[in-house]
């Protein structure tokens, strides 16, 4: 079994960081690539969170309603 780190990615040249503002799936839930995971505020426009891969969310690292920046860690996704 090998884990994916789900990472904020940059959608905009002028994007530092981004706001978790809601969890669209949780621990446990298994999700296929591509399907949303989380809402995230960035440059003050919703974006989609999409899994990168198929699997099983093993950890959501970044809760809720926090900032972080782009490239952070935000969950892990156990796949095989």
């Amino acid at each position: 079994m090998a884990i994916v780190d789900v990472l904020l990615p940059q959608w905009g040249m002028g994007m530092s960081e981004g706001t978790i503002t809601a969890w669209l799936k949780g621990v446990g839930d298994s999700v296929a690539e591509d399907e949303p995971l989380a809402e995230i505020e960035a440059e003050k426009v919703e974006e989609t969170l999409e899994s990168p891969a198929t699997g099983t969310i093993v950890e959501i690292v970044v809760p809720e309603g926090e900032t972080v920046e782009v490239r952070t860690v935000v969950a892990r996704i156990e796949v095989g």
